[in-house]
């Protein structure tokens, strides 16, 4: 039974609607690709946006493509605290319960009403690969990752569907704390 998969951090970002995204940029406007991410399909835009809490701004952050039905604001528990906006653990997509924010593009800004989270810790794994690790989608393990300085992440939600390529993801204040490098590899822990 397999046990190993590859842990890569993920920073603050954004995942945006294609109505969302012509207000920001200008009517009829496409995302523009910069890099391709870990995840087949997905992919670094060079579009940037600002995002205004309550309390202070956080300029420059990056969309992640493709366009998705809801946009999506994935940030840091110190990002949130900087902004002050009291954002919630979930997984990415369920946005029931969420704050908002306002969200400012070259030609616009937006007041969400919902949609910001701190991402819960996942693995994404390919609907081949969850057998071999003896799971399934939405279940819950730990992963323990390093060696001399090793670090259990808890509550690391599973994500089983055939787009997926194996990969744990955590935030970036999680991975530099403990010291891990994108590669790193995590082991799981029932």
């Amino acid at each position: 039974m397999q046990k190993t998969v590859p842990v890569s951090m993920s920073n603050k970002h954004v995942h945006i609607s294609q109505q969302h995204l012509e207000i920001l940029f200008g009517e009829g406007h496409k995302l523009t690709k910069m890099k391709d991410l870990s995840q087949p399909g997905q992919f670094a835009c060079e579009e940037k946006i600002d995002i205004i809490g309550s309390k202070s701004t956080i300029k420059g952050v990056r969309i992640l493509g493709p366009v998705r039905p809801e946009t999506q604001i994935e940030i840091s528990v110190f990002d949130a605290r900087t902004l002050g906006v009291d954002a919630v653990v979930r997984p990415s997509g369920k946005l029931e319960g969420t704050p908002g924010c306002t969200i400012v593009g070259p030609k616009g800004q937006i007041q969400l009403e919902r949609g910001v989270v701190v991402a819960a810790r996942h693995i994404h794994m390919h609907t081949d690969d969850a057998p071999n690790f003896g799971l399934k989608d939405n279940d819950i393990v730990k992963v323990r990752v390093g060696e001399e300085r090793a670090v259990v992440f808890e509550n690391v939600v599973v994500r089983v569907h055939p787009e997926y390529a194996l990969d744990m993801h955590i935030d970036i204040e999680e991975g530099n704390a403990a010291g891990i490098k994108n590669g790193d590899i995590g082991e799981i822990v029932k």
